[in-house]
Formats: C-alpha cells, structure tokens, sequence
C-alpha cells in the first residue's frame, strides 16, 4: 500500500473558506470538492509549510493576500479503494481577497460556510481537515493578538460549524445531541472574553434568532446570517469615521481593524506604538501606502497632540459601557485626557455590538513577563485595557451613525433583550 503525505488548506475570507471541485484532469477523487491540496516533498515541517504555500500560489493566485492562522494536527487515514494511506497535513490561511485564478486541476470554485462540506461529495475525510483547523471556545477566550470584532466573528464559526454538525447528523434527539449541546457552547463563548461586548452580543442576537424553532439547523442559519451582519456593521462604523477625519489628521493607538479601515481617509496620521505587544507597528506599516505615517512612543502621545495639528483622536473599543465610557487598549484613557486638555475631539469606532448590557468594567490583564522578565525582584504590571470616561468621549461613531455618550443606554437596552434565551 502506497503511503501519501499531503497538505489540506483552507484560505478563509469573511467567514466562509474556498472549496475547489477537482476537474476530470486530476489523478485522484476527480469532480469531488476539496480545499487546496498537494503532495509533500520531503518529510519535515517545513516541507509541509512549503507545500502549503506552492500548492496556493499554484491553484488559486491568492498567496499574496494570505496569512497563515492556523496549522492543524496531522492525521491519517486509509483509503483502501485506490491502496493508499493519506498523511494530511491541515492548514488554515486568512486571506484577504477573492479573485481566484484557479490552474488545471479545478473545475469550479466556490467561496462557502465551512458546513457545506458536510452537504456536498468530497475528498475523503475533509471536514475532518477542516475539523483539526476550526476555530474553538479556547482559541477564541486564549487569542490576545485580535480585536473584538474578529474575535466575535470566530466565536459566530464556532457556533455555525458546531450546529452544523449537529444539523447534517438529521438527529430528533434535541436533548441528547441539539439545542441544550448547542446552548452550552453559547455560554461557554458569552463568558470567554469579558472585556469585549461583541463576543456575548453577537452569541446572543445569533441564539435569539434560533431560540423559536430550538433546532441546530436554525441556529447555523442565524449564526451564518450574524456573520455576514458583523462585517457589515462594522464595515458601517469605519465609513462613519473616515467621514470624520478625512483629510485630515488623526491619532491612534493600538490595532482595531474598525479603526485601521477608516485611516485610509486621513492626509496624515500619529500611531502610537502600544507596548508592550507594539501592535501600532503593524498598524502603522499597513498604513505607510495610504498616508503619511508617523510612529511614536505611547509616551509620546501628550507631546504629539500638544506641537502637532492633530484634528481627532481615533480608537478603537472593545465595550462601551450603558453610559458611554469607553473600555479599550491601555493607554486610551491617558490619550483621552491629553486630547480634552489640547481641545483635540476623541472619537471611539465601535458598532453598536460593542455595547455592553451592564455597568461592570471588566478588563483583561496581559502576562507580566511581557514588561520585565529579568533576573532583579522587580514586580510588573501590565493591563491590557483601561476605561476611559464618558465625559472624554466626543462621540461614538457606530454604523447607525455618531452617538452621544447619553444615547449608548438605549442600545443596551436593546441588546439586553436579546439575552433573554438564557432564562
């Protein structure tokens, strides 16, 4: 018997991930659908990133526009039809386009929810692929690299993929293996950020919708719908705040990708470096083709704002409170206080998911070590957000347009209500 190690990609834009259906040319599983796949050279890991990367620039043209998110556990399987026993390596990459340029080897192509695979004729064992690569509760309660907004995203796949699996087994059974699994799940993700509001709200209004028919198959069409509507939101937001700043000069600090789509609109823009992660360096080299950039120390925040003509300062939010205050990456409260001494308005980016449903500020701490891991007793701190005062806050420019601090307590209102699935 043949043994085979290959690579299995997904490329992942906007939630959903690309499924190539295998032309008549292939030597293998012709006109069944599969993600990019290939033969590995060689026997290391490296050998198998390689692959990866050849096989997408091979298939689809997108290699430019992706960043690996994800390497899977390897696993095998025996495909005792054609003698050969398959190592798949699985892969998962955040790509930032859609125009595929597919080579021989494709029929068709189709951007789909990963659940489809369960509805369609595949290759052997892809959602098993797709299965090692997913996102989870604890990739998404663990993941101190992204934003709220994404972060919610990834909480709405777990969701989706999980009650998909629940719909494509056909089972009656609610109790032993449907709504209550799936609830569980729900809760699990509404307490795995605390800090961030989208993560619960997006659950929430996903398990709202659902919470009439109770069936998995509702639940992974309100999680699919949700999906779609978060992007759009947020979308909304970031067009609101490059209305407000374009042309002009801004400030910024941390990385919010609401934030980082509108910056494109300003003539010249201040990043503030954010330590310790130092997530404004990327930030700030993402922005060097759209405008002139300036990076800086967050110490220096106070000082830019005081020589330069800075007209807003713009950040991001991981929750906004019922009253307006403002939780978000350190050191917005301090840029706040400097902005409202210079005059300079301060401006959060947020969809109205950002909201929380209470009062309490809950916030996150990072590891200490990232300050000072040296050999002296030397204690350090380091806060991964603080909360900024209502009263600091021009305005909160969300996708229903710019809102008052005083009109946040009536989209908590709303947003409460969408909770009440679990009572």
């Amino acid at each position: 018997m043949d043994e085979t190690s290959v690579v299995t990609c997904f490329l992942r834009n906007r939630g959903e991930v690309l499924l190539l259906k295998r032309s008549a040319e292939v030597g293998s599983y012709a006109g069944l659908w599969g993600g990019v796949a290939g033969h590995i050279e060689g026997e290391s890991d490296d050998s198998a990133d390689a692959a990866a990367r050849e096989e997408i620039a091979e298939e689809t043209g997108l290699l430019d526009a992706c960043e690996l998110a994800r390497r899977g556990v390897t696993f095998e399987f025996t495909d005792e039809d054609i003698d050969t026993r398959w190592v798949v390596h699985p892969y998962l990459f955040d790509c930032e386009r859609r125009d595929v340029d597919p080579n021989w080897e494709t029929a068709e192509t189709e951007w789909a929810h990963p659940t489809e695979i369960l509805r369609r004729e595949t290759v052997p064992q892809l959602w098993t692929s797709y299965s090692r690569v997913a996102p989870t509760v604890d990739a998404v309660a663990e993941d101190a690299e992204r934003g709220s907004a994404i972060l919610s995203v990834r909480a709405l796949e777990v969701l989706r993929d999980r009650a998909g699996s629940f719909a494509a087994r056909d089972s009656t059974d609610l109790e032993a293996g449907g709504w209550p699994a799936l609830a569980a799940i729900a809760e699990r993700l509404c307490e795995a950020r605390p800090s961030m509001a989208a993560v619960p709200n997006r659950v929430d209004r996903a398990m709202a919708a659902a919470a009439d028919d109770r069936t998995p198959a509702a639940l992974e069409a309100a999680a699919r719908e949700g999906i779609a509507r978060a992007f759009r939101v947020d979308e909304d937001a970031a067009a609101r705040a490059a209305e407000e700043i374009r042309d002009g000069t801004a400030l910024t600090l941390s990385r919010s990708g609401t934030v980082r789509a509108a910056l494109p609109a300003a003539d010249r823009v201040f990043v503030a470096e954010s330590r310790p992660a130092r997530e404004g360096v990327g930030v700030a080299e993402a922005l060097a083709g759209d405008a002139e950039v300036t990076l800086h120390t967050d110490a220096a925040v106070a000082y830019v704002l005081a020589t330069e003509s800075v007209d807003a300062l713009v950040v991001g939010a991981d929750a906004v409170l019922p009253d307006g205050t403002v939780v978000n990456k350190t050191g917005t409260r301090a840029a706040a206080l400097a902005a409202d001494r210079e005059d300079v308005p301060v401006y959060a980016v947020a969809s109205t998911d950002k909201v929380r449903t209470d009062d309490a500020v809950r916030l996150e701490d990072g590891d200490p070590t990232a300050v000072y891991d040296g050999a002296v007793d030397v204690s350090a701190l380091n806060p991964t957000f603080d909360a900024t005062p209502a009263d600091l806050v021009s305005a909160i420019l969300t996708e229903r347009g710019a809102l008052a601090p005083a009109e946040v307590s009536a989209v908590a209102e709303e947003l409460r209500a969408l909770s009440a699935w679990r009572e």
